[in-house]
């Protein structure tokens, strides 16, 4: 899972690397708000690759004395810091730019553009910049979120989840959740630039293109609070969703020589990997001798029934 989540990530990093710098070029030579909002957009994108990537790296690392569990709640931690730093910041910005032009008008729709540094005037209408950069922006952005719907799209397949609102609420892979979620608000984002830039284009009134600025701020800002939450859950140490644990509690207490099951608990500590341990009360007739075996046949078992269960404890009670 981690190399595929990786290629995610990666393809999102040279998607949006690329649209950043478009987008910064076009906001130069016209000063749209709405062109500005996705600069912020971008490059907030950008960074948070980077950090997701640093996560993949860093939650790779073997177990040791100090983390006996491995690092692999690392990703759920550089997830959550890009929900709430990148995603916040470049949501905030933008939101506050959009309501600036709102408010104090834009009147720079209809300068004529030049290349910066230099005494060079295009000959050809500024939005015309705009369209030519956002177009581009949406085919690389297609191109990164194909990429992140086909490995959710796996994990759904391998889950049986019903779709991508069940996947939100149930992964563990917050990398490639944090990707798609990201190429999707970047179509949106783009598309929503394009709309609001043309109606200030035909109309002659630049508040739609200021408003469409405001939109993708406040967009983006929803956006990292519902990542936020999502990783949230899976940093304090959430279990299994409750379907999936009833299927591996069902299969332990029809053990054959399983008198009880006493106690039953799972907690992912990273994507992909899961920790379950139960404790079983075993029949009278159960001899010590053969308990062992037992144990060992259980623990086959769930790893079966669970691929993602890389950590099994099964403990006897009286």
């Amino acid at each position: 899972m981690a190399g595929n989540s990786k290629g995610v990530v990666i393809a999102a990093l040279i998607a949006n690397g690329a649209i950043a710098i478009l987008k910064f070029f076009g906001y130069l030579l016209t000063l749209s708000p709405a062109m500005l909002s996705e600069t912020y957009h971008s490059i907030s994108d950008t960074g948070n690759q980077v950090f997701l990537l640093i996560g993949i790296r860093y939650g790779a690392q073997d177990a040791d004395r100090r983390h006996p569990f491995g690092y692999g709640k690392a990703q759920f931690f550089y997830s959550f810091l890009v929900s709430v730093l990148l995603f916040g910041i470049a949501g905030w910005e933008s939101a506050k730019h959009g309501y600036d032009a709102l408010v104090h008008g834009t009147h720079e729709a209809a300068r004529q553009p030049t290349i910066p540094f230099t005494d060079i005037t295009l000959t050809f209408p500024p939005v015309y910049v705009n369209y030519a950069v956002l177009i581009g922006a949406i085919v690389f952005e297609t191109w990164a979120f194909y990429k992140a719907r086909k490995e959710l799209k796996r994990q759904i397949d391998v889950h049986g989840w019903s779709g991508y609102r069940e996947a939100f609420r149930k992964t563990s892979d917050v990398t490639t959740l944090t990707a798609f979620t990201e190429d999707f608000i970047a179509l949106a984002g783009a598309g929503i630039a394009l709309f609001g830039i043309y109606l200030s284009r035909a109309t002659g009134n630049s508040v739609f293109d200021a408003a469409s600025a405001l939109l993708i701020g406040l967009m983006l800002m929803g956006f990292a609070i519902a990542l936020a939450w999502e990783n949230k859950r899976l940093l304090l140490g959430e279990s299994m969703p409750a379907d999936d644990e009833q299927e591996l509690r069902t299969l332990i207490a029809g053990w054959d020589g399983v008198d009880e099951l006493v106690d039953f608990r799972t907690v992912y500590f990273g994507p992909g990997e899961v920790m379950v341990a139960t404790e079983v009360a075993f029949a009278d007739d159960l001899t010590a001798d053969v308990r062992p075996d037992v144990i060992d046949d259980i623990e086959a078992a769930i790893r079966e029934a669970e691929p993602h269960a890389n950590r099994i404890y099964v403990e006897p009670v009286d």
